[in-house]
């Protein structure tokens, strides 16, 4: 039971951060004449990646599309990715509200934040290369269990960025920033897509997947760390793929939080959430990304109904 729920903390890892982003320019991303999207890090020979538009105030939000509020989840990611983005997409992220307390030796920022808009931001993970980062844990011969699949971003909601920090000789040093999908008891709309595979003839491959499941991210905690950095992740609910919602799904995700570990992540991910928080501590009016450089490709798709 520890084994697979601490392989469900490494699927985690990617749902991130969803949260740190909301890009682009205010405005809903555009397809270009080659499938790509425009407000997203498509073109290689960019130095960046998006740029998120910070707002402080409820009465002058500021809009940024769901291609570019998602684009942290890649530059935390282990594997190649693939994004899919709906047709039609009006999916938008905004802050709403924004609280700041400052004492002598420490900080604490809260920003609440909006996610509206119809359609879908899916990030793909390379499905053998997620298997070979299971491979070193996997007992020979046994299936392996809680896979990465996706990461997606459907539907509307409230969240909210907190972020703590030390002061230190005039120094202002973000230690900690979570992100939460699920403010005031509204409902995530970020979920992850896992799966299990029977080995065939010693060889795990994604054709053999079965057991699909969808686990509801509700938060996630980025800390400052000299060591390896990872990253804690809750969940809201584990469920079958065919029935992604009732209370048994909201039983497992209680238990599988007890035994999630937190999943390592990469430094540039997490020093990227930590700058934000910085960010947004300064109020700064905008946050470039780096580049993330494994992303396979950006697609437009249509909703399945």
């Amino acid at each position: 039971m520890c084994r697979r729920w601490s392989g469900l903390s490494v699927i985690c890892v990617f749902c991130v951060l969803l949260l740190t982003a909301s890009a682009g320019a205010g405005s809903k991303p555009k397809t270009l004449a080659d499938g790509r999207i425009s407000g997203t890090q498509s073109d290689v020979n960019d130095a960046n990646g998006p740029t998120v538009l910070l707002s402080y105030h409820s009465n002058t939000p500021q809009n940024n599309p769901t291609s570019s509020f998602m684009y942290f989840v890649p530059l935390i990611s282990p594997t190649l990715v693939d994004m899919e983005i709906s047709t039609n997409n009006t999916q938008l992220a905004r802050i709403v509200s924004y609280k700041k307390k400052v004492t002598a030796t420490s900080f604490y920022v809260s920003c609440e934040f909006e996610m509206l808009g119809e359609g879908f931001f899916k990030t793909i993970f390379d499905a053998p290369e997620i298997i070979e980062i299971f491979l070193p844990e996997q007992d020979k011969d046994e299936p392996m269990t809680n896979i990465l699949d996706y990461i997606k971003f459907e539907g509307e909601g409230l969240g909210c960025i907190e972020a703590w920090g030390k002061i230190t000789d005039s120094n202002q040093t973000v230690t900690r920033v979570d992100v939460r999908f699920d403010a005031q008891g509204h409902k995530s709309p970020v979920t992850i897509g896992l799966y299990s595979v029977e080995p065939e003839n010693g060889r795990y491959k994604y054709e053999n997947k079965y057991n699909e499941t969808i686990a509801r991210v509700a938060s996630l905690t980025f800390r400052k760390s000299e060591r390896e950095p990872r990253m804690e992740v809750t969940v809201v609910s584990v469920s079958s793929a065919a029935k992604p919602n009732g209370f048994l799904g909201r039983v497992r995700g209680i238990i599988a939080n007890f035994f999630i570990e937190p999943p390592r992540i990469s430094k540039l991910g997490n020093e990227t959430m930590l700058d934000f928080g910085y960010a947004l501590l300064k109020q700064k009016p905008s946050f470039t990304f780096p580049k993330a450089d494994n992303i396979r490709e950006i697609r437009v798709v249509k909703i399945k109904k």
